[in-house]
């Protein structure tokens, strides 16, 4: 199954969000997912109510000390394995931040750790563009951009689309991308004129399914838990399930062209 990447540069837009509940969508799918939290806050690990690992047990030591990616999988409770972050991660840039090679180590370490793995892998990126964010983007088959429903992030997406135009040079292949409206309000114009403008823009690669402002995709991370288990019936609940079946329709979990 793919590699996917989830990424926007702009804070605040529900990236983690998306994560934990796509996530949880898969796992209820019978998909068991492997999730690689990239982002130094760890978020994803928090949010997932993994105890916090030590350095020696997350992802900085992949990067830090040369463990293998398979050595640091949590099988967690219900069935979503993760590879936890820790706040040394925030100094990979400053280690590597100059080395060429460094931007292509996630996905060598993906393809030796799980050569014939059939689950999806969901990275949870750090919201800048530096060293941990490309390796993520470089790691990954396709890349989904949350944007949540205001101005100033639909500005954010061009820019990210821009620097995913410039990466698929180096990779010599387009980035395969799905763009998720979330945030959405049904009460303000603006976001449904978000929406139309996105649809200019991004055409197929917007997705039909908009993610509303549901006060439970709130409250669950403090849960240390998804929505489906925080609140099975809320509209996030809803919302993230028909995300999940239409990327699924779409092939999107599915394998990479040639993979």
């Amino acid at each position: 199954m793919a590699v996917i990447a989830v990424f926007n540069q702009k804070g605040g837009v529900g990236k983690t969000t998306t994560t934990l509940n796509l996530l949880a969508a898969l796992n209820r799918a019978g998909q068991r997912p492997i999730a690689v939290d990239l982002d130094p806050q760890s978020h994803l690990t928090l949010s997932l109510g993994a105890p916090p690992p030590i350095a020696e047990d997350s992802v900085s030591a992949f990067f830090r000390g040369n463990r293998a990616l398979a050595d640091l999988v949590r099988e967690l409770p219900g069935g979503v394995r993760l590879i936890p972050s820790h706040m040394e991660l925030s100094k990979v840039d400053a280690l590597f931040g100059k080395s060429i090679s460094i931007a292509r180590r996630l996905r060598e370490g993906m393809q030796e750790s799980f050569p014939r793995e059939p689950a999806p892998k969901l990275i949870d990126c750090c919201p800048m563009l530096g060293v941990l964010s490309l390796n993520a983007v470089f790691a990954a088959d396709r890349v989904l951009i949350p944007v949540s429903a205001d101005f100033l992030s639909m500005q954010g997406v061009h820019r990210l689309d821009a620097a995913l135009r410039v990466l698929e040079g180096p990779l010599k292949r387009r980035i395969a991308r799905k763009v998720v409206v979330t945030r959405f309000d049904s009460r303000r114009k603006l976001s449904y004129d978000i929406f139309d403008k996105l649809k200019e823009v991004f055409g197929d690669d917007l997705c039909h399914t908009r993610i509303a402002e549901n006060v439970s995709l709130a409250e669950s991370p403090a849960q240390g838990k998804d929505v489906f288990a925080h609140a099975p019936h809320s509209q996030g609940a809803k919302d993230y399930q028909a995300l999940a079946e239409e990327l699924l329709a779409a092939g999107f979990f599915g394998p990479a062209p040639g993979g």
